[in-house]
């Protein structure tokens, strides 16, 4: 008996009506999600051209009747809906009947498609919404459906499309995010004719994630398992030390749907507040159940945006679920239970150790030998059990640019004083006019309205450092506190600004495999001349994997993978950016990491050469950011304070 009818004008009204195919990506959604409400196990989809050209999904669902198939092509054509009430108790991911009409409207379309236990499939053959053929055909249980030509009829829109690495990044989001929704299927995603998604489809989510999101994210999950009233969820959340510089690793499912929440957005940052630090986020993969009654998907034409009838309830279920599921974590880390480590249901294309070869941090200069300064920073001591964590870093020298290095340096153009007292220097800083290392950057600085003439001579002393963050330093009748972090961020930035051309690659000897999303390996292929230069080298690894082979050596002790995961994040925020503003932002994220950190315990010669460099150059007053660098409290402001003047 036929399944799929035309809906009444009066039902299909109340429909949120307008499905737009946009691109590929669009109609991949529709068929992979048709494949799932019929009961699938497995699923395989193929694109060819970013899926302009050739796009084919197949399943081994239930398939439709003869007289069915072709009703399925016409508009409000579905089984999943049929009169009013059902449109408040939807269960399926589809629901409209719009997609497949929408498709064949701007494609050709090969159906082929047969019931369990008939022993003839049917063919059909839709152009332009014109159905040109219908017959029998020998076929597998299920259905398959061929998009050839995508907007071959519309060419205003076809002009439209992106890249076909843009398209084709766009289906393998939509993939991975239905993949995700639905481990009890095996998804095979094909791109060009390579595989390159393939989960088991054995029901278990995290096997799921590992295949998907790979396996450094599988090993840094925390379960989650929780509910509230009528709201259940299971999934996993990312623990704190496993956090990105952006949100598009928070997937959200409700029943089984891939959905946009700000409520669970919201929820979920603020279970983790107080773990992470600011402009970091976390990640994770959440399975939300409640009956069907109790959410509205009829809102968009996309249909990932859903609206709750208790939305508090569902606020609550994912914060006090994360909330439960950092705290067994931490209880974990206490009492030093061992984490199972996530092993691949198919592959493990990373090595089981990765060495990494660093050097301190080096810099390519032109031919002629750059200016060296007296004043080198000493190494560290060795770390103690009594000062914690410890990190040593070098401060880059700055060579003289646009004049002759020829020349030769007196030391004694920099004067060092005895100490006053208590084993403190006082450093006397003076600036000689014909000094290269002053000069020349002064002639890249954009001069002021008002001419100010150099200060000659500059004192100060350093005093000590606070919070393991800011450095204390007295300057003439000044009190002066410097952000240690900012101004070491901010002298790493100026130099590899003015040297982003000549920078050193430091060779990774194994090579360091990365996860990254669909849009992130877009962004990192667009400019990849851009990051070459600059040091990055990678290529695609295998699973979809990025395999990075090379960083820039003025990352120094600066973890690789992270630093090469922000500037992706930088990258992917900002794809409209010019090009000069896409290096500023680059080299803001390689100094933002390479730089010493709050909380870095540091030999107090490496914290008083911050000082003396914030002294010395006045360019040094903001991190790249706009953060100030340094605070300036007059003595006169102090003693007031202190009731020590009227």
């Amino acid at each position: 008996m036929a399944k799929i009818q035309v809906l009444p004008k009066e039902v299909a009204e109340l429909i949120a009506a307008g499905e737009v195919i946009e691109r590929p990506a669009s109609v991949v959604k529709e068929l992979v999600e048709n494949a799932v409400d019929a009961g699938a196990s497995q699923i395989t989809i193929e694109i060819k051209k970013g899926g302009a050209s050739y796009i084919r999904v197949t399943d081994n669902g239930s398939g439709m009747e003869k007289e069915d198939a072709p009703v399925a092509f016409l508009r409000h054509a579905t089984s999943k809906v049929h009169q009013e009430n059902d449109l408040n108790q939807i269960g399926t991911l589809g629901f409209r009947g719009e997609a497949l009409a929408s498709i064949a409207a701007v494609s050709k379309i090969s159906l082929l498609t047969k019931v369990r236990g008939e022993s003839l499939g049917t063919l059909v053959e839709v152009s332009g919404s014109e159905i040109r053929h219908v017959s029998d055909a020998g076929c597998p249980d299920g259905t398959t459906i061929v998009i050839k030509d995508l907007f071959y009829n519309v060419p205003a829109r076809l002009k439209f499309l992106k890249k076909d690495i843009t398209e084709g990044n766009a289906v393998a989001s939509i993939v991975e995010k239905i993949a995700l929704s639905h481990p009890e299927i095996g998804f095979r995603f094909l791109r060009d004719t390579k595989t390159v998604l393939q989960t088991p489809g054995n029901g278990d989510l995290k096997s799921a994630i590992y295949a998907v999101l790979g396996r450094e994210f599988a090993n840094h999950l925390a379960e989650v398992s929780y509910r509230l009233n009528e709201v259940e969820m299971e999934g996993f959340v990312t623990v704190p030390s496993f956090h990105r510089a952006h949100r598009s690793l928070q997937h959200f499912f409700i029943n089984g749907r891939y959905v946009k929440s700000r409520t669970c957005g919201v929820a979920l940052e603020e279970g983790f507040r107080g773990s992470l630090m600011v402009g970091r986020f976390p990640a994770c993969v959440l399975m939300l159940k409640m009956p069907f009654s109790a959410v509205d998907v009829n809102v968009h034409p996309t249909k990932t945006e859903v609206r709750f009838i208790r939305e508090k309830s569902v606020f609550d279920c994912v914060y006090f679920g994360v909330k439960s599921a950092l705290q067994r974590e931490n209880e974990a880390i206490l009492s030093q239970k061992p984490k199972e480590s996530v092993l691949t249901p198919f592959f493990d294309p990373e090595p089981k150790t990765q060495e990494v070869l660093f050097s301190s941090p080096s810099y390519l200069e032109n031919e002629k030998k750059p200016f060296q300064s007296p004043f080198q920073a000493t190494p560290p001591s060795a770390p103690s059990a009594e000062n914690g964590k410890q990190r040593s870093f070098s401060l880059p020298e700055r060579p003289a640019r646009n004049v002759s290095l020829d020349v030769e340096v007196d030391p004694s153009d920099f004067l060092i004083e005895e100490p006053l007292s208590d084993n403190l220097p006082v450093y006397q800083v003076e600036k000689k006019e014909n000094d290269p290392e002053i000069s020349a950057p002064a002639e890249k600085q954009i001069k002021p309205a008002v001419e100010q003439k150099p200060q000659k001579e500059i004192a100060f002393r350093y005093l000590g450092e606070i919070f393991s963050t800011y450095l204390l330093a007295e300057s003439g009748e000044n009190f002066v506190l410097i952000d240690k972090h900012a101004a070491h961020e901010r002298i790493l930035y100026n130099r590899l600004v003015e040297n982003h051309e000549y920078l050193e690659k430091q060779l990774l000897l194994s090579g360091v495999f990365l996860h990254m999303t669909a849009a992130e390996r877009e962004a990192i292929h667009e400019k990849k001349a851009l990051l070459w230069q600059m040091g990055f080298e990678f290529e695609e690894g295998a699973g979809g994997a990025v395999l990075l082979k090379s960083v820039p050596s003025a990352i120094g002790n600066a973890d690789p993978k992270e630093t090469f995961l922000d500037v992706a994040a930088a990258l992917t925020e900002n794809r409209k950016l010019t090009m000069p503003k896409v290096t500023e932002e680059i080299l803001h994220r390689i100094a933002c990491r390479s730089a010493v950190k709050a909380n870095d315990q540091n030999s107090e010669r490496e914290l008083e050469e911050i000082v003396r460099r914030v002294f010395l150059d006045p360019a040094v007053r903001y991190c790249p950011h706009g953060r100030p660098v340094m605070l300036t409290f007059s003595r006169r402001e102090l003693e007031k304070l202190f009731g020590r003047l009227g």
